[in-house]
């Protein structure tokens, strides 16, 4: 079992920047993905980033591409999400998520991560 553990999270205003970090205790992520995915109140956890971190191969949706950027700390163990240029639509609650040994082009599907931290909200005013 990984245990997952998000941090920065918080409010700004539109156009602003957050940065999110995510550390895995006990484990370094050398070849898995990792993602963050959010949650608007009632509606299903949608993937913002992902990366593989055996080759640093990322993926965005249209709705973050250009805005948010996915890194993982030269520790291994830490998971970053650089958000700018923030939108109010952006205001959600973000979790992290792992999945062991796995190659290939990260997956931005929630049913493919079972480890999960247990959020950090963000918020937007406009």
């Amino acid at each position: 079992q990984v245990h997952l553990v998000e941090s920065g999270g918080g409010s700004v205003q539109a156009g602003g920047s957050l940065r999110l970090s995510c550390e895995a205790e006990g484990y370094n992520w050398s070849r898995d993905w990792m993602g963050w995915f959010r949650q608007y109140p009632g509606q299903e956890r949608e993937g913002v980033a992902c990366i593989n971190t055996a080759d640093s191969t990322t993926y965005y949706p249209d709705s973050v591409k250009g805005r948010f950027t996915i890194s993982l700390g030269s520790d291994k163990r830490t998971l970053y999400l650089q958000m700018s240029s923030l939108k109010p639509e952006d205001t959600a609650m973000y979790y992290c998520a792992g999945r062991h040994w796995s190659p290939g082009l990260c997956s931005s599907s929630r049913f493919e991560y079972p480890f999960w931290g247990q959020g950090t909200q963000v918020t937007v005013s406009s």
